[in-house]
């Protein structure tokens, strides 16, 4: 199947503005941009047709040709990352069966993520997109739950059913769990991984769904899919080793940069 990554990237966050071009320094102690890591995240998973940035900001397109990335110039109007990957897929001619939306805040997803993405959407057909959940640990869920407690919108968590169709996403931790696990210790907690793959059939239409009252209250692009009634396929994923955390607020860049010291990201 062919696939095309999109990277979609906006200046005018309302949590963290200009956060795709923030420097997050490495193990080496050089810094790069959010957004040019994020590129290099995408351009290591194999087997992959092209990779785009898409954005509709002068500022980023002008860093992310900077260091060699292909740019898409998208809508100002675009709600979310999801509506501007269809965008930019549309306006490079179509021609992909399969889109990922790598979203520009995560460039520490490992490359086996994405590539595990596809070979789902591969096995079910009847999957209109794919996402990866993560088990947490202890350590992960103690972030998450110490985020919310001190009012910050942190990961997202993930529900399904036993044939990993998903129920529910929440900015809040779902399910409910007051036991205090070890770090190390398995959780019955999933943290949703923001990346997404989407058969581009599918991807058209999106932006003509209506914006149901889930996808409002939560901010969470994907909910427009389950409110719509259609199938998403949870992947779970291994970490191997690998820590992982998204940049959503100011206070992640430390922590991100942290891990990736810890893993010798440079």
């Amino acid at each position: 199947m062919s696939v095309l990554i999109v990277i979609p990237a906006r200046y005018a966050s309302h949590r963290y503005p200009g956060k795709p071009l923030v420097p997050l320094k490495g193990a080496n102690g050089h810094s790069r941009t959010l957004i040019q890591r994020s590129w290099e995240a995408a351009m290591a998973v194999e087997n992959v047709d092209r990779v785009v940035v898409a954005t509709d900001d002068s500022r980023i397109r002008t860093e992310a040709e900077s260091f060699g990335a292909e740019v898409v110039m998208t809508s100002a109007a675009c709600a979310n990352g999801t509506e501007r990957c269809a965008e930019a897929h549309a306006r490079i001619g179509g021609g992909y069966e399969i889109v990922v939306n790598l979203q520009g805040d995560a460039p520490l997803t490992p490359t086996w993520f994405v590539s595990d993405l596809v070979e789902g959407l591969h096995t079910d057909q009847d999957a209109e997109i794919a996402t990866p959940v993560l088990r947490c640990d202890g350590r992960a869920l103690a972030t998450l739950k110490d985020d919310r407690a001190d009012g910050r919108v942190g990961g997202t968590t993930a529900v399904f059913d036993r044939f990993k169709r998903a129920l529910y996403f929440s900015k809040e931790v779902v399910p409910y769990t007051a036991t205090v696990y070890a770090p190390e210790a398995e959780t019955p907690v999933f943290h949703h991984v923001g990346v997404y793959a989407y058969r581009a059939t599918s991807l058209a239409k999106y932006p003509s769904w209506p914006h149901g009252p889930l996808e409002r209250l939560e901010g969470l692009e994907q909910l427009r899919f389950l409110e719509n009634g259609r199938y998403v396929l949870c992947v779970e994923v291994e970490a191997r080793g690998r820590l992982f955390w998204e940049l959503n607020n100011p206070q992640d860049v430390n922590r991100i940069e942290s891990m990736m010291a810890e893993m010798g990201i440079e």
